[in-house]
């Protein structure tokens, strides 16, 4: 791929950026209320954009299904999960992910 493609691809994808962001504020600078339909996809935003960033580094394709499934990031994510749907507690999530990871990485994996 050539440099001028290249930059054209950084370009346009900038331009795109602004665009939708813009949009966003000129669209909603001037209407009085968000339509309800906006609204309720916009409730699973953080949900999906959390997501998207830890499902990466949880799920790992290892050579075997129980080495996948063995994996101490996995573990300690699905404990943590538990415990988000149980507590709805942040601090309780994290808390006990680490720890899991902790003892799961140093103790159980040793």
């Amino acid at each position: 791929m050539s440099d001028r493609r290249i930059w054209l691809a950084i370009v346009l994808i900038g331009v795109a950026t602004y665009g939708f962001r813009y949009s966003f504020i000129h669209l909603f600078g001037r209407i009085d209320e968000v339509p309800p339909t906006v609204k309720r996809v916009l409730r699973y935003v953080p949900a999906a954009v959390l997501a998207a960033l830890v499902v990466p580094d949880l799920v790992t394709l290892r050579p075997t299904v129980t080495a996948t499934l063995l994996d101490e990031r996995l573990i300690a994510g699905a404990v943590a999960g538990v415990v988000a749907w149980r507590t709805e507690n942040v601090f309780a999530t994290i808390g006990v992910g680490m720890l899991t990871l902790w003892v799961v990485r140093f103790i159980v994996f040793a």
